[in-house]
């Protein structure tokens, strides 16, 4: 009889104890050896044996060695680093091929995909148009041309073929942002804001406000306050 998959692993005969090593009769010729002890046909595996359950017990009840409870001492007495919390969070989403953040508290929903009306008289690329949400009309902003990022889609594939719509809130000013992905919201410490490079702080300055390494991806965090403004002068 072969031990089936779910079952216990066997004694190894060294860890059990001298006096009762001579008992390793299940890995000779028990259900862990060659099947042939006359008592397997009555108790069909050895976890029912007295022999087997006597040899166990030895081993549970054995002495602890001076080792084990120094290992363990010095384990317990260690001081352990507590992580501190994030205390600040933010929304991530991807805009293009780039992941960029919002502070949680700006970001007010994640819509599905909107039919976005185009402006009288707007040609520009940033601004795109006005979204029907929950009845209220919100202007649509593209980031990608706000940020200036490379291969940007155009005006009319951001209208017609946005994933999601990122809407924001600001001092009671709501603004829709075509987007690719929304990750969720991650907390993060202020010092895991580390200054973004000069190529992506020049693009809008100001715009990004730091960079996050989130598991191996940077992630731009927007200042909503520069942002807003500057839509603003965009639409004035």
């Amino acid at each position: 009889m072969n031990p089936e998959p779910d079952m216990p692993m066997p004694l190894e005969a060294s860890l059990v104890p001298e006096k009762s090593a001579r008992l390793d009769c299940w890995n000779l010729v028990g259900s862990y050896g060659n099947n042939q002890c006359a008592e397997l046909a009555n108790l069909v595996h050895c976890h029912h044996c007295p022999t087997y359950t006597t040899a166990g017990t030895q081993l549970l009840q054995r002495e602890v060695p001076e080792s084990f409870r120094r290992e363990w001492t010095e384990h317990f007495a260690r001081r352990r680093a507590v992580a501190k919390p994030g205390e600040k969070s933010g929304v991530l989403f991807k805009v293009g091929s780039e992941w960029l953040a919002l502070p949680t508290q700006v970001v007010q929903e994640v819509a599905e995909r909107k039919r976005i009306h185009s402006l009288p008289h707007r040609n520009d690329e940033m601004v795109l148009g006005l979204a029907n949400l929950r009845g209220e009309l919100t202007i649509c902003i593209s980031l990608g041309h706000l940020l200036a990022m490379a291969r940007v889609p155009s005006r009319e594939t951001l209208r017609n073929e946005h994933r999601l719509l990122l809407v924001a809130n600001w001092t009671g000013n709501r603004l829709a942002f075509p987007v690719e992905d929304v990750s969720g919201m991650e907390r993060f410490r202020a010092e895991d804001l580390k200054s973004p490079p000069v190529p992506v702080a020049s693009a809008t300055p100001g715009l990004i406000q730091g960079i996050l390494d989130r598991r191996g991806s940077v992630v731009g965090m927007l200042d909503p306050e520069i942002l807003f403004s500057a839509v603003e002068r965009i639409l004035a």
